[in-house]
């Protein structure tokens, strides 16, 4: 399987699920977003990392850091290795001082926290960002020029309707409502 890059774009409150956020992921080489749902916690310990705000005591992934450190293992790389049931799962490739690689299960939002500590690549399978990544160039719709005003339920639109919604969604960056209508979508397409 092909490992696809990814970079930090964007860290925004959850629109979806309260006390929530959402860290939108962006293809190092590509236009693809994969958004990724990650509880409070975690966004704070991410934006914390992200903006060099020093805490008074190390918080949970600075003492997870420091203890990797201390016992000689660097964290060479984070893969978002698989996607079950709407949730990511994610692997920790950690490197001894002599050279031993070995990996660790971990939750999606303590990888990235660590991968910023650790200043180290964060990487998707590509089967992942085939099926929850979102295409932000995508080819303007044929149809009207304004989206079609909101209706309750994504499946009460057309398709054409759906593409321009996915568009607008996008342009204003609101990733986790192009993934629902991107999911309609690919419904419709069986």
């Amino acid at each position: 399987m092909r490992k696809v890059e990814l970079k930090i774009v964007a860290l925004a409150n959850s629109e979806v699920q309260p006390n929530s956020f959402v860290v939108v992921l962006k293809e190092a080489s590509g236009n693809r977003r994969l958004p990724v749902v990650i509880g409070a916690f975690e966004a704070q310990s991410i934006a914390l990392a992200l903006e060099n705000i020093p805490t008074n005591r190390p918080m949970t992934h600075d003492l997870f850091k420091n203890t990797l450190s201390a016992l000689g293992i660097s964290l060479r790389e984070v893969i978002i290795s698989n996607l079950r049931f709407g949730v990511f799962f994610a692997t920790l490739v950690c490197e001894q001082t002599d050279g031993k690689v070995f990996e660790l299960d971990s939750r999606t939002s303590d990888a990235i926290a660590l991968a910023v500590r650790f200043e180290c690549p964060i990487f998707v399978q590509d089967f992942i960002m085939d099926e929850a990544g979102v295409t932000i160039d995508r080819p303007a719709a044929s149809g009207p020029s304004s989206p079609p005003p909101r209706k309750k339920e994504l499946s009460s639109y057309s398709d054409m309707e759906l593409e321009a919604l996915l568009e607008e969604a996008l342009a204003s960056e609101e990733y986790e409502q192009a993934a629902r209508i991107r999911d309609e979508i690919r419904r419709r397409e069986g």
